[in-house]
C-alpha cells in the first residue's frame, strides 16, 4: 500500500524497462558494485590528458567507466568532454581555504569547473573536497567549502546528481580493530563528526581511501598476506560477523565509526583509493600480489558488492592508479600503477 492507494505489481519486463530508462537519464546512477580508477599525473613521463582519456574511451578492451582525477585541470576536462566516462573531480588541498573563503568564491569555482563542463557534456558524479586533507593545516576549512559548494549546486539546474564530499584516510580512525569498535580519532573527532553529520544530512557518501598494503607492511606480525590478498582460508570473527579479508573489515570500520555518530545503520561509503604496489618493498610489493589484490577486489567488487555489515553499500570502489608517478616518494608510492606510460597493462585487470 502507498497511502489509500494500493499498487498492483507491474510485469517484470516492465521494472526493468523502468530501471533501464533511469539509467540512461541518469548517467551518474550505480545499479550495483564497480571499479574505476584514479588518474594521477605527478610524473615527467606520461602520456597528453587527450591521448589518455581517448585511449579509455575508444579501446573496447578496456571496460572502465569511473575515473577520479585529483584537480580540476582544464586540459582533463576538456579531454573528458562528451565521454562516457563517469567522473570524480577534485578540489586540490591548497584550493581548499578559497572555497571556503565565501560563497561567491564557490559560486566561481562551480561555475569554472562544474557548470562550463557540463555543457561540455562531461558527466560528474563527485565533488571531492580536498584528499586526506584531514588532519592538516585546512582541514578546519573542509567542511565550509563542502558546504560552499552545495549551496552552489543547489541552485544551479542539471547539478541535482552530483555529491559533493570530502576523501580520508585511515589516519582518521582512531581504532579500527575489531571493525564494529571503529571510531574517529580524538584530534580529529569534532571535524569528522561535523563532516559525517553533514554528508548524512544530504544523502553523499563519505570517501575513504583504504590500503590493506599499508595495514599489512605496519603489522606483519598480526596480518598475513592471505588476508590481506582476499586469500584467507578461514574468517576473523567480529560477533557474529565473519571477515574474509581486510579490505572487508577496513571499510566497515569506517562504517562503525560513521554510525556511532549519525546514530543509523544508512551511512554511504565510496572506496576512493585502494591499490596494491608493484614493487618498494619485499616480500609484499610485486607484480604478482598487485595483480592478485586488484582482480580479487575487482571481482569483490562487482560480483558481491557488500561487506559483512553493510548488505546495501553496492561497493564503488576507484583502483590507485592509472600509471606510475615518478614525482611521487621514492619507494612503493611511485609503483602503483596499472598500466605502464606506453598504455599497456602491468597485469590482467581490466578485461
Amino acid at each position: 500500500m502507498l497511502g489509500n492507494v494500493q499498487m498492483r505489481m507491474a510485469p517484470l519486463t516492465t521494472i526493468w524497462v523502468l530501471v533501464l530508462a533511469m539509467a540512461v537519464f541518469q548517467p551518474s546512477m550505480i545499479l550495483s558494485g564497480d571499479a574505476g580508477i584514479n588518474y594521477g599525473r605527478n610524473g615527467d613521463n606520461l602520456l597528453s590528458p587527450k591521448q589518455v582519456i581517448n585511449f579509455l574511451t575508444k579501446d573496447l578492451n578496456y571496460r572502465i567507466s569511473l575515473i577520479r582525477v585529483y584537480d580540476a585541470n582544464l586540459d582533463i576536462l576538456e579531454a573528458l568532454s562528451g565521454t562516457n566516462l563517469v567522473v570524480t573531480i577534485g578540489v586540490p588541498n591548497e584550493a581548499i581555504s578559497y572555497v571556503a573563503s565565501s560563497q561567491e568564491a564557490a559560486d566561481k569555482w562551480v561555475q569554472d569547473h562544474i557548470i562550463t563542463y557540463i555543457r561540455k557534456g562531461v558527466r560528474f558524479r563527485y565533488i571531492c573536497v580536498g584528499n586526506e586533507a584531514i588532519p592538516g593545516v585546512v582541514a578546519s576549512d573542509v567542511l565550509q567549502a563542502i558546504l560552499n559548494l552545495q549551496n552552489s549546486l543547489r541552485q544551479r539546474a542539471g547539478t541535482q546528481d552530483i555529491y559533493v564530499t570530502t576523501a580520508v584516510s585511515a589516519n582518521v580512525l582512531g581504532v579500527s580493530f575489531p571493525p564494529s569498535q571503529g571510531q574517529f580519532a580524538p584530534n580529529v573527532a569534532d571535524i569528522m563528526s561535523n563532516i559525517t553529520l553533514y554528508l548524512h544530512r544530504i544523502g553523499s557518501p563519505l570517501l575513504i581511501n583504504v590500503y590493506p598494503y599499508f595495514a599489512l607492511v605496519s603489522e606483519p606480525g598480526r596480518i598475513s598476506l592471505d588476508y590481506a590478498l582476499f586469500q584467507a582460508p578461514r574468517p576473523i570473527k567480529d560477533g557474529e560477523l565473519e571477515y574474509y579479508n581486510l579490505f572487508d573489515a577496513m571499510v566497515d570500520a569506517f562504517v562503525a565509526a560513521m554510525v556511532r555518530v549519525v546514530q543509523s545503520e544508512d551511512v554511504k561509503l565510496v572506496v576512493s583509493e585502494t591499490g596494491w604496489p608493484t614493487a618498494g618493498r619485499e616480500p609484499y610489493s610485486s607484480i604478482e600480489n598487485a595483480r592478485i589484490y586488484n582482480n580479487k577486489l575487482r571481482e569483490h567488487a562487482i560480483t558481491r558488492g557488500t561487506t559483512p555489515r553493510k548488505a546495501d553499500i553496492n561497493l564503488e570502489v576507484y583502483i590507485f592508479s592509472m600509471f606510475n608517478e615518478n614525482f611521487k616518494q621514492a619507494g612503493e608510492q611511485q609503483n602503483f600503477g596499472t598500466f605502464y606510460p606506453n598504455l599497456t597493462q602491468v597485469y590482467p585487470l581490466w578485461y
